[in-house]
């Protein structure tokens, strides 16, 4: 029996109570919806319902005569084993055996599916998390949003979100210009200019492009530019796409900036504003009034010598984002943006929106990489930064994926590289793969031996010690860790699950043998163990393909 299942006979039971007319009242006063959670000691019952309280306002009545009369139909429902009531009104639930038990077999059986949800069915949402120039790799302050990002729209989908991943790409504006002309000083043999772009990828750049054209640097100095300008920009955007596509981050929407303006998104956006009446005119520039949302100063749209300022981009990528129909818009920022949170949410109440509902701004922190004790500062491509490539080349996709995930993003964080290539328990992400290559071996051996649990009989009763309770008390929780997850935007909470049912497992396994020894009879024991290995053995699958890592059946 799934929490859920349970939260759906607490309802049923006070239905039934009000119906009987031993709880008098009227049935609106029971909740569309509850819930079910573990006591925080067992021998309080497997789950705790607190449906007494929520009723007891609007039935008028005591909690406690409440949870007495919802008790007394749920002692009748199946699978259920004891009921008792605690403090004010709680109803603790004992379940049969074979009512936890199954669901074992529920899970082998909803196999991937397991955990998703129809949480957030209905949504369809824009999820920004990378914004980067054309101009050079992705670097590491893009890494953490990389794999965040892309663990956050997994787990809005598995919610029943509906989630489109995009990347906005700054490929208009002055650092462009400066980088075609770092390429092209280097493919002329010439330095640098000192604002330019330094590090070897720079070189790289300019010998594929001259490998691929060598008249171009015959061309005029002015056409030179431009050619080399757009030749570097689509390569360099192309390696970006690359590293991040091994990095098991892809995004369904590469958006130009340039496109926003040649496409008279602009205008689009501004008539937009203006129509709700929240632009103005003063000193012959042209603001958007965003004070009246809670910014801290107007914010100018178009100078007063007619140049745009990239506030404006801001403004018409927000409103064209709301035009192709998307319900609500989720960036994922910088450290250096906190600026950018009021500065969005009054946009989009300028656009005529509901700020509390159609965007979000989350702010993510710095990170560092240490290695030997030192913190690593400096790229072998880059020169001055830290590459995505720098990182997955130290530790591999599925430690730095990881490791980025499991922290809230809301803190700084610190990278041990030399933690991360460890084959310890010290290492999380090691520790949660061994535990599914643990049990994928496990079942293979079964398998050698040739018992085939999920066809001989398998009985849900057999799985009453408490290593077998917890670990199925464990199993039950993902699907809301799932749901949580997606509400709360913060994956993390999937990684740090996925630890605990690691520890879970091996405590488990610890204290109950479950292949037999030697000559020994294959029992329902067996059998429902085997199961049970299975059960965990999926969730463990499900959780990390949630964050982007592989569960390797062999370490």
């Amino acid at each position: 029996m799934t929490p859920e299942d349970l939260a759906q006979l607490v309802l049923e039971s006070a239905h039934a109570a009000i119906a009987s007319g031993t709880l008098a009242c009227d049935a609106s006063a029971v909740p569309a919806d509850t819930k079910v959670d573990r006591p925080k000691s067992r021998e309080h019952g497997d789950w705790a319902s607190n449906i007494a309280m929520q009723m007891a306002k609007p039935a008028g009545l005591p909690p406690r005569s409440i949870a007495e009369a919802v008790a007394a139909e749920l002692r009748i429902r199946p699978g259920v084993a004891q009921v008792d009531i605690a403090g004010p009104g709680f109803i603790n639930v004992f379940l049969e055996a074979g009512a936890a038990g199954a669901l074992a077999q529920t899970i082998v059986t909803e196999g991937s599916a397991y955990g998703r949800t129809n949480s957030s069915a209905g949504e369809k949402i824009n999820l920004e998390f990378i914004s980067a120039n054309p101009t050079g790799p992705i670097h590491l302050g893009h890494t953490r949003w990389a794999a965040v990002g892309d663990a956050m729209a997994r787990v809005l989908e598995a919610a029943g979100a509906e989630v489109a991943r995009e990347f906005y790409i700054n490929d208009r504006g002055a650092q462009m210009d400066k980088f075609g002309a770092s390429v092209m000083a280097v493919a002329n043999g010439q330095p640098v200019p000192e604002d330019g772009y330094h590090g070897a990828y720079v070189h790289d750049l300019a010998a594929t492009i001259v490998a691929a054209d060598p008249a171009i640097t015959s061309l005029p100095d002015d056409e030179q530019l431009i050619a080399f300008r757009e030749a570097a920009y689509a390569l360099q955007l192309r390696l970006q796409q690359e590293v991040l596509d091994s990095f098991n981050t892809h995004f369904d929407v590469w958006y130009s900036e340039r496109t926003l303006h040649e496409s008279g998104a602009v205008e689009r956006g501004m008539d937009k504003l203006r129509e709700h009446g929240h632009m103005f005119e003063q000193d012959g520039a042209v603001w958007l009034r965003t004070t009246d949302f809670d910014d801290d100063k107007d914010r100018v749209l178009v100078r007063s010598n007619g140049e745009l300022t990239y506030f404006a981009s801001d403004t018409a990528y927000y409103v064209d984002k709301r035009g192709r129909g998307f319900d609500r818009c989720i960036y994922l920022l910088g450290a250096d943006h906190h600026g950018y949170v009021n500065r969005l949410r009054a946009v989009a109440a300028c656009a005529g929106d509901d700020a509390d509902r159609n965007i979000e701004v989350l702010i993510g922190q710095l990170v560092k990489m240490m290695k030997g004790g030192e913190e690593v500062r400096l790229s072998k491509r880059a020169g001055n930064i830290i590459t995505l490539e720098d990182l997955i080349d130290e530790v591999g996709v599925d430690a730095a994926r990881y490791s980025l995930i499991r922290y809230p993003v809301d803190s700084p964080l610190v990278l041990d590289l030399d933690l991360l290539i460890k084959r310890t328990s010290e290492n999380p992400v090691f520790y949660v793969q061994y535990a599914h290559a643990r049990i994928s071996s496990m079942l293979r051996q079964a398998m050698d031996l040739g018992i085939n649990f999920r066809t001989e009989g398998f009985d849900p009763a057999e799985l009453v010690h408490e290593k077998e309770s917890a670990l199925l008390a464990a199993l039950g929780e993902f699907p809301r860790v799932v749901a949580a997850a997606a509400q709360l935007r913060e994956p993390h909470r999937v990684a740090r699950y996925l630890e605990d049912l690691a520890t879970d497992y091996h405590r488990f396994y610890d204290a109950c043998r479950v292949l037999p020894q030697a000559d020994e009879a294959v029992t329902p024991t067996v059998v429902a163990r085997l199961m049970l290995c299975d059960a965990t053995r999926q969730v463990l699958s499900n959780g990390l393909s949630l964050l982007g890592v592989s569960a390797p059946e062999r370490m």
